[in-house]
C-alpha cells in the first residue's frame, strides 16, 4: 500500500524552493536586482563616455578677471593707545588750555590741543631767548663794561655794554659778578697816569648801545618793576638796578643809568662830579671790567627766571645781527638765529621781548615740544640751553614743584615755566615712566587765573610721565 504524502511531488531545492515559497518576496527581490543591475551598467557607461570625452582637447572659454591693485609693503600693526590724561586736562583751574605732547625721538604728536597755533607762551620764550644767546653770541663771550677817557681832561665815559650784572657788592645776587669798585679803581690809575694833577669833574654816562626810550614795553605791567621782577632795559646799570643787589626779588628803579653813574662815581671816590648823557668820542681806554661768561648768565637767567638779564641778552643778540637792538628787531633776530640753530619752523613764531612778559609773544605749542625735542636729541646751542633748564622737585624755580600727586614725575621733568596775571604755562622735556622721552608744552590762559594752575600743570604732566608711550590723545 502507498502512503499518500509520499505520492506528492516534492519542490525542487535552492532558489527555485525559496521562490515557490515565498512568491512576493521573491517578485521584489527580482526587481531590485534588476535594477541594480540596471543602475550599474549606467555607471560604467557613464564612465566609458566620461573617459572618452577626457581624450579630446576641449579648450573652455577664456575668462578674464580683472586684477586688484596690491601694496607694495604689507602695513604693520598699529598700536591703540589707551592712557588718557584728560581727567587732568579738563579741570576748572584751567580757564582755557591749549598744549602738545610729543615722542621726542619720533616728533610723533601723542596729544594735542591747538597744538599748531600760535599763542603766548610766557616765560617760556627765554628758553628761546637761551639758545640764541648761546648760539649768536657764543657761549665763552664775556660783556664788557668800559670807561673811556673823554674828550677833554677832567672828562670821561662810562659805557655800558648790556651787563646788567655789574655789581656794587661782592654780595651780588649775581654769582661772581664783575665789582664796579675794580672798574672805578683800574679808571683812576689809569686817568691819573694820563691827566696829572687834574681832576675829574663830568662823567658822561653812555648808554647808546640801544636806544634808551626803548627801555620799557607798553604791554609789561608796572607791577612787574615796581614788585621787583623786571627793570629798565638799558645798556648800562648795576645790581639789574634792583634796590638790595642781594636778592632776586627786589623793587627796580626809574632811571639805571643815572643810578649806574651814582654808583661809579661813589666807587671812584668822585663825590661833587656831574653827570651827563651821551656817546664816548674817544678810543683810549681807562678800564675795563667783564661780566662772567655767556654760558653763566643763560644759567643764571634759566634758573631764576631773571627777565633783566634775559631782556639785556636778547638785545644782544639784535646787536650781534647787525640790527639796532630796539626790541621792534627781536622777533627778526631770535627766529634769524634759530633757524640758524636748525630749527626750521622759526618763521611760524612771533618774539616782541626776550623775557616772555608780553602777550603778544605767539608762539605754537608745537614749536616748543620741536624746540625742546630739538635740544634733547641734537647737540649745540639749543641743546645747552635745555640741559640748563630747572629739573621739576630739585632746582631752580621748580625746586618746590612737583609735589603731592604729581610726586612721582620728581626729578624726571626738566622744563622751563612761565606766568603771568592770564597765564601759566610749563614747556620741557621729560623721562616718562615707561622709558619714553617726551617733549611737551602746556598754556593755561585766562585773565586772573590762580596760582593753582602751576600745581593743575603739575599734576598733568605727571599724568603724562605715567601714561609714557601710551599716552592717548582722548
Amino acid at each position: 500500500m502507498t502512503d499518500s504524502a509520499s505520492s506528492e511531488p516534492k519542490a525542487p531545492g535552492g532558489i527555485r524552493a525559496f521562490i515557490t515559497q515565498h512568491p512576493t518576496a521573491s517578485t521584489v527581490t527580482v526587481a531590485a536586482v534588476v535594477f541594480v543591475l540596471l543602475a550599474v551598467v549606467a555607471v560604467f557607461a557613464g564612465i566609458s563616455v566620461g573617459s572618452a570625452n577626457s581624450a579630446v582637447d576641449v579648450t573652455p572659454d577664456e575668462v578674464t578677471a580683472e586684477q586688484r591693485s596690491q601694496p607694495d609693503v604689507t602695513p604693520g600693526a598699529i598700536a591703540v593707545r589707551t592712557c588718557s590724561v584728560e581727567p587732568l586736562a579738563t579741570v576748572a583751574t584751567f580757564p582755557s588750555l591749549v598744549g602738545v605732547v610729543t615722542d621726542a625721538a619720533t616728533g610723533d604728536v601723542l596729544w594735542g590741543r591747538s597744538a599748531d597755533k600760535a599763542a603766548s607762551p610766557a616765560h617760556i620764550v627765554t628758553a628761546m631767548t637761551a639758545a640764541a644767546a648761546l648760539q649768536a653770541l657764543g657761549a665763552d663771550t664775556r660783556i664788557s663794561t668800559k670807561v673811556i677817557d673823554g674828550s677833554s681832561a677832567g672828562v670821561i665815559v662810562l659805557v655800558g655794554g648790556g651787563d646788567p650784572t655789574l655789581a656794587t657788592t661782592n654780595a651780588s645776587y649775581y654769582r661772581d659778578a664783575p665789582q664796579i669798585s675794580d672798574l672805578a679803581s683800574q679808571a683812576m690809575t689809569r686817568y691819573e697816569e694820563l691827566h696829572p694833577g687834574i681832576p675829574i669833574t663830568e662823567i658822561v654816562l653812555d648808554s647808546t648801545l640801544w636806544n634808551t626810550s626803548d627801555a620799557w614795553d607798553s604791554n609789561w605791567p608796572e607791577r612787574e618793576r615796581t614788585g621787583g621782577y623786571h627793570s629798565y632795559v638799558t645798556a648800562l646799570m648795576v645790581n639789574g638796578d634792583r634796590a638790595d643787589p642781594t636778592i632776586a626779588i627786589s623793587p627796580r628803579g626809574t632811571d639805571p643809568v643815572q643810578s649806574a653813574g651814582q654808583a661809579f662815581a661813589q666807587a671812584a671816590g668822585l663825590p661833587a662830579v656831574t653827570f651827563s648823557n651821551g656817546a664816548a668820542v674817544g678810543s683810549t681806554v681807562l678800564a675795563e671790567v667783564k661780566s662772567q661768561p655767556i654760558s653763566v648768565l643763560v644759567e643764571q637767567m634759566l634758573i631764576s627766571g631773571d627777565d633783566s638779564l634775559a631782556e639785556s641778552l636778547a638785545r644782544l643778540v639784535s646787536k650781534q645781527q647787525g640790527l639796532s637792538g630796539a626790541a621792534s628787531t627781536l622777533n627778526q633776530a631770535i627766529q634769524s638765529v634759530l633757524s640758524d640753530a636748525g630749527l626750521d619752523d622759526a618763521g611760524s613764531i612771533t618774539i616782541t621781548d626776550g623775557s616772555g612778559l608780553s602777550p603778544k609773544n605767539q608762539v605754537p605749542p608745537l614749536f616748543v615740544a620741536q624746540f625742546m625735542a630739538a635740544g634733547a636729541s641734537g647737540s649745540g646751542a639749543i641743546a645747552t640751553a635745555l640741559s640748563m633748564l630747572p629739573v621739576g622737585g630739585e632746582s631752580g624755580d621748580l625746586y618746590n614743584r612737583f609735589e603731592g600727586d604729581a610726586a612721582a614725575a620728581s626729578g624726571h621733568v626738566a622744563a622751563k615755566s612761565g606766568w603771568t596775571n592770564q597765564e601759566h604755562s610749563l614747556g620741557g622735556v621729560l623721562f616718562a615712566e615707561d622709558g619714553t622721552q617726551l617733549a611737551f608744552a602746556f598754556y593755561a590762559i585766562g585773565e586772573g587765573i590762580s596760582t593753582d594752575a602751576r600745581t593743575a600743570l603739575d599734576n598733568l604732566v605727571a599724568g603724562v610721565y605715567a601714561c609714557g608711550s601710551n599716552l592717548s590723545n582722548y
